[in-house]
């Protein structure tokens, strides 16, 4: 039962949250120890940075929150539209992406806050051109909704109402990508420090590149 999903969707909403994951282990075990793939950690950080005064954390934390949001902005501008379907800018959404964490990498070793700010806004951007399809949410660079969406699940479960099973297998896809992903951040980041972006940076970059060719050959045949 439930909403029927495409397999390039179950491919790239794996994919894409293990790219979130391994981003998100490098800016933790970073300089700054900082969360980049989901605001809400980051928003309770900068409430208790604001009632302590500490406001070198709370430039810190506004800037993570205004980059993922610019990201998030970037990629309404260039797909304009929450729900997932072929033949959109996704290739050029990709591309800008893996460009900002091949950026951050540099900007990482110089242990300068303004690699945690492109990490940052790579996810947001990444996070916005991947929301929905066919009712289903495709969130790819935080869990809450995931696991939310599995209890709720059990919780009709155990109501004795209809399972949608598609829905809650891709929650469990997601999630599971997210952690394999970090565990695969942890451990490059221990072989190669800031270099391991560069894991995701290629993935995004050729999947980018490789979406946009298709495109062109799909033109050329019509």
């Amino acid at each position: 039962m439930g909403i029927r999903l495409p397999t390039w969707v179950w491919i790239g909403a794996v994919a894409l949250s293990c790219v979130a994951g391994i981003v998100n282990v490098v800016g933790f075990l970073g300089f700054e120890h900082q969360a980049v793939s989901h605001m809400t950690g980051s928003t309770s950080q900068l409430g208790m940075a604001l009632a302590q005064g500490d406001w070198r954390a709370v430039g810190h934390l506004w800037g993570l929150l205004i980059a993922f949001s610019l990201g998030a902005m970037l990629s309404g501008l260039l797909i304009q539209d929450s729900t997932l379907q072929l033949g959109r800018r996704y290739g050029v959404a990709l591309a800008l992406e893996s460009a900002l964490l091949l950026v951050s990498i540099p900007l990482f070793e110089q242990h300068q806050i303004w690699g945690a700010l492109a990490a940052a806004m790579a996810c947001g951007l990444q996070n916005a051109m991947a929301t929905t399809f066919s009712g289903a949410v495709v969130r790819t660079t935080h869990l809450s909704g995931m696991f939310t969406d599995l209890g709720i699940g059990l919780g009709h479960l155990l109501r004795g109402l209809p399972l949608q099973v598609r829905r809650l297998t891709l929650s469990g896809l997601i999630i599971s990508g997210f952690l394999a992903g970090g565990i695969l951040g942890a451990w490059l980041f221990v072989r190669w420090q800031y270099d391991a972006l560069l894991a995701p940076a290629l993935l995004t970059g050729l999947t980018g590149l490789g979406y946009v060719l298709y495109q062109q050959w799909a033109r050329w045949r019509h």
